[in-house]
């Protein structure tokens, strides 16, 4: 069974998935297309971090990000042995209830182009398809998303 709760990005498991989940955006964007938080970000006051538990093992991980006129969605990553489990849905409605719960009118979230896996699972919780916010730039390798919530 998967329970989400919010979390501490520098509990060893949360830090071990974000550096995880960096790596691979490393490893399939150029630099300058790679706009995840640094862990030490993840516990900023407009910040809320959740994670996935399975048992006693933190299998998922998730950021919210709470700006003026919405909500942005950061740092969502499942470990490769938990994908299929449920996590990442359970994460996704975690942040939603957030947002929601916070007052923001819309979701938004920028991703790679190759992570095909997201874009499913984005899709299935509402999301499509917008143009670039906030302080992001056009790039070839980024899709924006959004998702009203009123």
């Amino acid at each position: 069974m998967i329970f989400v709760e919010r979390g501490d990005p520098h509990h060893p498991q949360a830090t071990a998935l974000l550096k995880a989940s960096h790596a691979l955006m490393q490893s399939l964007f150029p630099p300058e297309d790679n706009y995840y938080l640094d862990i030490d970000q993840l516990v900023a006051p407009h910040i809320r971090f959740f994670v996935a538990r399975q048992g006693p093992d933190i299998v998922g991980t998730g950021a919210l990000a709470l700006k003026a006129d919405y909500a942005e969605i950061k740092s969502m990553f499942v470990d490769e042995a938990a994908r299929g489990t449920g996590a990442a849905d359970a994460l996704m409605r975690a942040l939603e209830d957030e947002a929601r719960a916070e007052n923001a009118p819309i979701l938004k979230l920028e991703t790679g182009n190759v992570l095909h896996a997201a874009h499913k699972l984005y899709r299935r919780h509402g999301f499509t398809d917008c143009g670039v916010f906030g302080d992001y730039v056009a790039a070839k390798s980024s899709i924006f998303m959004e998702k009203p919530l009123t």
